[in-house]
């Protein structure tokens, strides 16, 4: 369980990597595609995806660099921290890049587009090092082990 604890932080890690650059992507691909005679980054509905991304990616960050923080800082065992920021990080990852597909629109479907390939390369991580529904039952026992 040592080495999950160290790795699942890790995993987090690279999502978030793939969380951002989908971002970056969905930007500049909102700024030069155009819908109704302006560009879609002027439309409110593709800013507040924008916005969800920043706040996602930003919550991501803040969880992978705890669960860093306290392994390195101590003894104990954060397989709490290290099941939340692997939880969270991969599965907002996935959304993220999923927002940034539907920015691209049919060109995100299309193979070899970068948001394509983080699509596709982002579903494993949800798996590497325990699932998701894994890493939701480590945080509950934990929880209820320290009632």
């Amino acid at each position: 369980m040592k080495v999950l604890e160290l790795f699942r932080p890790t995993v987090g890690a690279a999502t978030l990597g793939f969380a951002r650059r989908a971002m970056s992507e969905a930007i500049e691909r909102s700024v030069s595609r155009s819908t109704f005679k302006k560009p879609i980054s002027e439309h409110q509905l593709i800013q507040a995806k924008l916005a969800e991304m920043a706040v996602g990616i930003d919550a991501a960050a803040l969880l992978v660099y705890r669960a860093a923080w306290q392994r390195d800082t101590t003894e104990r065992s954060i397989s709490r921290e290290a099941a939340i920021a692997k939880l969270y990080s991969t599965e907002t990852a996935f959304e993220i890049i999923d927002q940034a597909v539907q920015i691209f629109g049919g060109l995100g479907l299309v193979r070899g587009t970068t948001v394509e390939r983080l699509f596709r390369h982002s579903r494993a991580f949800r798996i590497f090092d325990g699932t998701s529904e894994i890493q939701q039952l480590i945080i509950a026992r934990n929880l209820l082990q320290h009632r």
